[in-house]
């Protein structure tokens, strides 16, 4: 039954609204992590773990939006999921430039080789991941929990690079158990968690500044993260590292760009994934 406006709302209603961002955490990491773990621990693949991952995480930040900020905030959230804000350019950008920085990133490493399946099948495979399974199937609805509920909040509250900042911290703790997929020896384990370490910052703020500029499009933010992701797949770099330095590149050019551009390094969010009362608090917040 709704509740009226001469009764106080419910105690889960005001702690959604008072403290959003750690109720999601505690939803989002006490589930998945849990299941993800086991699954490594019974030698069992960890993908549909991953799935069940996006699933709470896309669950949790619908349910606290709705308890917090009702429906107009839930249609606020999702309407990034569509919002497009980019342009040909941007949409080139995202879809191009982490695949062909990585391959450069092979050739001057010398571990650029033919593909197996050619060059023309290269592509076709990179497409598929970027937007059907990446793209459709995971990074928008992953996008839409990190980008829209968390990182949106994060960065009216403290800004970019703050917000950006914040946010990777906890996208490294959840990434944590895939450090141990495939039964990697412990030394193996601890690379990977030192790349995941090293990553997450620099993408976490890679997507806040694509957020910004896209005018909150979360739909802009899945697609750079579905191609991240399958940039990491690419057979003519075998090894799979070669994306990470890529990202990297592509972070500092983007700052140089927006620097160019006059655009602020550490300032900034996405006004239309806030609530306008966040708004105002957020552009009150001094330079």
């Amino acid at each position: 039954m709704p509740e009226t406006n001469d009764r106080p709302p419910s105690p889960i209603r005001v702690l959604a609204r008072r403290r959003p961002i750690a109720m999601f955490l505690v939803i989002a990491l006490g589930l998945s992590l849990p299941v993800t773990t086991a699954l490594l621990v019974a030698g069992q693949d960890v993908s549909p773990g991953i799935l069940f991952m996006v699933i709470v995480l896309l669950c949790a930040a619908t349910l606290i939006t709705g308890l917090s900020e009702g429906r107009p905030g839930v249609r606020r959230l999702f309407a990034g999921t569509i919002r497009w804000r980019m342009g040909l350019a941007r949409f080139v950008v995202l879809v191009a430039a982490m695949p062909l920085l990585t391959l450069l990133v092979g050739a001057l490493t010398g571990t650029l080789q033919s593909p197996s399946e050619g060059w023309l099948g290269l592509l076709g495979s990179y497409l598929f991941r970027t937007f059907i399974f990446g793209l459709l199937i995971v990074n928008l609805w992953e996008e839409t929990a990190w980008g829209g509920f968390v990182q949106s909040r994060l960065m009216a509250w403290h800004g970019l690079l703050i917000g950006s900042l914040l946010t990777a911290i906890a996208f490294f703790v959840i990434h944590i158990p895939l450090a141990f997929a495939g039964q990697p020896t412990l030394q193996e384990a601890a690379v990977e968690l030192g790349l995941i370490a090293l990553v997450a910052p620099f993408f976490r703020y890679l997507l806040g500044t694509q957020l910004i500029d896209s005018g909150g499009s979360i739909l802009a933010i899945g697609l750079l993260h579905a191609s991240f992701n399958a940039s990491g797949q690419l057979s003519a770099v075998p090894g799979g590292w070669q994306y990470i330095p890529a990202m990297i590149l592509l972070t500092l050019a983007v700052v140089g760009y927006r620097r160019l551009r006059g655009r602020s390094f550490s300032r900034g969010f996405a006004p239309s994934l806030v609530e306008p009362t966040e708004q105002v608090q957020a552009r009150a917040v001094p330079e």
